[in-house]
């Protein structure tokens, strides 16, 4: 057992995070903001959170996007190598205190940018004369089209036509702090502003986003710039793959396969362990103690726990095989403590308070899939229902669409062999929140509940967390008292 303890009632069997509750305690933490929500989990990472390595999850644009606010995104190994290299580098080179500029030319229509960004305050597309340019000068800079204006705008608009009077912009050498941003940005009486240096454009700045950059601390390298993390399955050349991303600049590795417990598992983790590169390496997936034993003995530093909770996935039900996620990860926690790892609490968080009780069972970090696939910074393009519902579209990573993106080079009897034993969803609508659309709108309310959290439990930090909290059991009538009613009664 981890130092959490148990509230009344001891478990007599597995359970899942609907099962649970906090209990407050005294407490003497007295605001959300002395709360520190860094891992330690041997990333440079400030807030517990990871992106999924899915491929309707985690792509550059949100590996980026949540760097630059604290945590970790895990590019998927479906990538091919090439493209992983170039993912990674691209990460690499976004600007730290800037939103990284989306970027189109003047005869791009309002339809083609609506398939980027929904209208929604705080974004925007830099109007450029030539959108391929690898530095774009002030004087090619057109406009900036404030993402709202897309809702007004006929599809067939021309963005050039849409861009009037002088652009608002800072310069980067001005800036002082996120706050004076903030201020210079009110001054300017602008929606959202181009950041200049030197003359070139580095990137776009909201009054939210020069607000966040107050109360977030990016996850950079030694070298200042934003962390990733991407993922390799246990077959093939693994040493090279890995050596590879490693020299591309990946800052944690992820050894992935969906039974984690396995020979095969362990060769691969024997292996890169042994490459020595300097960098975290994370394995799974994985529910119980013994499984973190082998796969810590094995090389492994962190954790994946988790089989069969995620939205996308049909495990349990296909197979019968998993763990309600609660206890998998209470078990598997302690059980890295004991060795010096940690634990990514990987599938079955739906609400902010499944995040705090990952975190109250002793996960160092908690992977989010679906929940980020319904986001403006997600891979893949937007997509509107009949309805006029914004959405995007997920599918799970043993599905048939994803076996068919793996696996599609194989001739068609290989193929057709692999597809035959394909599980978990192929295509999923994941509608985008109209008043949480991006990946910090969900970033600011999961972080605010967490740290709440937190100061109920009286912690100032995740270590504090893991000591301090106090589960209790419920039925399922205690959780649905819980929730907020959408209307009165």
């Amino acid at each position: 057992m981890t130092d959490m303890e148990f509230y009344g009632a001891q478990p007599e069997v597995d359970l899942t995070y609907s099962d649970v509750f906090l209990v407050p305690r005294r407490s003497a933490v007295t605001s959300r903001l002395d709360v520190d929500l860094s891992p330690g989990d041997g990333s440079t990472a400030t807030i517990p959170i990871v992106s999924s390595n899915m491929n309707s999850v985690t792509g550059p644009r949100l590996a980026a996007t949540l760097a630059r606010r604290g945590g970790l995104g895990v590019l998927p190994q479906d990538m091919p190598l090439q493209d992983l290299d170039a993912a990674i580098r691209w990460v690499k080179d976004q600007p730290v205190p800037w939103d990284t500029p989306l970027v189109l030319g003047p005869d791009a229509t309002v339809a083609e940018a609506a398939k980027l960004l929904p209208a929604t305050e705080g974004h925007g597309i830099v109007v450029v004369a030539d959108p391929d340019a690898p530095r774009i000068h002030v004087d090619d800079i057109l406009g900036v089209v404030a993402a709202t204006r897309l809702g007004t705008a006929l599809p067939d608009a021309r963005l050039g036509d849409l861009t009037r009077g002088r652009t608002a912009s800072i310069d980067a050498d001005d800036v002082e702090s996120a706050r004076h941003a903030f201020d210079l940005i009110v001054a300017a009486d602008a929606e959202i502003t181009c950041v200049l240096h030197h003359g070139y454009l580095v990137g776009t700045l909201s009054r939210r986003s020069a607000l966040r950059a107050t109360l977030y601390r990016p996850a950079v390298d030694a070298s200042g710039r934003l962390i990733v993390a991407a993922a390799v399955g246990i077959n093939g050349d693994v040493a090279s793959k890995a050596k590879a991303l490693a020299a591309a600049g990946v800052d944690v590795l992820v050894v992935d396969t969906a039974h984690g417990h396995q020979e095969g598992m362990l060769r691969a983790l024997h292996t890169v362990s042994q490459l020595d590169l300097g960098i975290p390496i994370a394995a799974g997936n994985i529910v119980t103690a013994e499984g973190a034993h082998d796969l810590v003995a094995a090389g492994a530093s962190i954790l994946k726990v988790g089989v069969g909770p995620g939205a996308m996935c049909t495990t349990r039900m296909m197979t019968a095989v998993g763990r309600p996620q609660f206890s998998a990860v209470l078990e598997t926690a302690e059980a890295a403590r004991v060795m010096g790892a940690h634990v990514w609490a990987d599938g079955g968080v739906r609400y902010p308070r499944d995040v705090a009780l990952a975190l109250a069972a002793g996960a160092a970090s908690v992977m989010i899939g679906s929940w980020f696939a319904g986001t403006i910074e997600a891979p893949g393009q937007l997509q509107t229902d009949a309805s006029g519902r914004t959405y995007k579209e997920s599918w799970g990573m043993a599905s048939t669409k994803a076996v068919h993106e793996r696996f599609g080079r194989l001739d068609p009897y290989e193929l057709a062999r692999k597809e035959l034993f394909a599980e978990g969803i192929s295509s999923s609508k994941i509608y985008l929140d109209p008043l949480r659309p991006g990946l910090e709108d969900l970033l600011d309310m999961i972080t605010s509940g967490v740290r709440s959290s937190f100061t109920y439990a009286g912690a100032a930090s995740v270590a504090e967390f893991h000591d301090r909290a106090r589960v209790g059991l419920q039925s399922a009538a205690g959780y649905e008292e819980g929730k907020a009613l959408p209307v009165s009664w």
